[in-house]
């Protein structure tokens, strides 16, 4: 849930204006679909990796509900692009995202958001089967950090800066702040930045594990894209096998996870794509997948 307040953003070292990837929106289908808080692109030598740039400068990218509608559709649109093999979502060299829209949510009662399942679709990141690689520059606070966490692979700029600062607002993370951040970096960080609403930088956050790498500022979009390039380039039906099963981790004991594992395993040898790559193993050349 969370936080977009410049109140809560205690400045240290002012960071670099926002350069932003695209100049303008861009029509994802024949309906003529656009984005007012999105800028949506097929990047890479191959075209094959979506690329969700979150554009509310003037509110740190603060995530508002009509944001969030967006990037379901932004996901939606490149999970049946059968030539989209990764996505990476982005910010500004300011904020991957400051939090959640908190004038959006100030009114809100009890009733309105249990009634509603108040978030509930914000989840969709992490129901996506291909793979989403976070870059993260700036600020990922609140929202933008559960965000963040949502994807699969996190990168980082040098000056990003993490953190789940609701606390401060009288409330706590309510889009699986408290959750995720634990399962990742355990509960002695998690729980000192949940109670005090501490941000760690993005040397503490991939010493965490919470970063799988730091790139500088104006290198990590390119080196995200590269990654999704790479993980495009295998067969997109055995990458979906592959995040099911690491995901698997997270939800299951070590015996259970272990034979879903195996499971999946063995449902590789009845696709094409694993005669093909053992094949070229063996033959000494590339693959060829066909995603079958």
């Amino acid at each position: 849930m969370a936080v977009a307040l410049r109140a809560l953003l205690r400045p240290a070292r002012a960071p670099a204006p926002a350069r932003l990837l695209l100049r303008a929106p861009i029509r994802l289908s024949s309906a003529g679909t656009q984005f007012q808080y999105l800028m949506v692109e097929k990047k890479g030598a191959k075209q094959n990796v979506g690329v969700i740039q979150l554009n509310r400068p003037k509110a740190l990218n603060a995530l508002c509900d009509g944001l969030m509608n967006e990037m379901n559709q932004a996901l939606d649109f490149f999970e049946k692009d059968p030539d989209v093999g990764a996505i990476v979502i982005t910010g500004s060299e300011k904020a991957f995202a400051a939090g959640a829209d908190i004038k959006e949510m100030q009114n809100r009662t009890f009733q309105e958001c249990y009634g509603g399942s108040f978030l509930a679709h914000w989840n969709r990141v992490s129901l996506v089967r291909k793979p989403v690689i976070a870059a993260v520059n700036g600020y990922a606070l609140g929202g933008g950090c559960e965000l963040a966490m949502m994807c699969d692979i996190i990168y980082a700029g040098e000056k990003a800066q993490f953190g789940q600062p609701e606390i401060l607002l009288g409330t706590i993370p309510g889009a699986g702040g408290t959750q995720r951040l634990t399962r990742t970096v355990g509960k002695s960080l998690a729980m000192e930045m949940v109670l005090t609403g501490d941000r760690i930088s993005a040397q503490e956050a991939k010493e965490a594990g919470l970063v799988s790498k730091i790139y500088p500022t104006e290198k990590l979009l390119e080196e995200a894209i590269s990654c999704g390039e790479k993980i495009a380039g295998n067969s997109k039906l055995v990458t979906a096998m592959a995040k099911e099963a690491v995901n698997a981790a997270f939800e299951m004991t070590l015996t259970e996870g272990n034979k879903m594992e195996k499971r999946l395993f063995y449902a590789t040898f009845a696709t094409d794509d694993r005669k093909e790559g053992m094949a070229a193993f063996v033959e000494k050349r590339k693959a060829n997948f066909t995603d079958h």
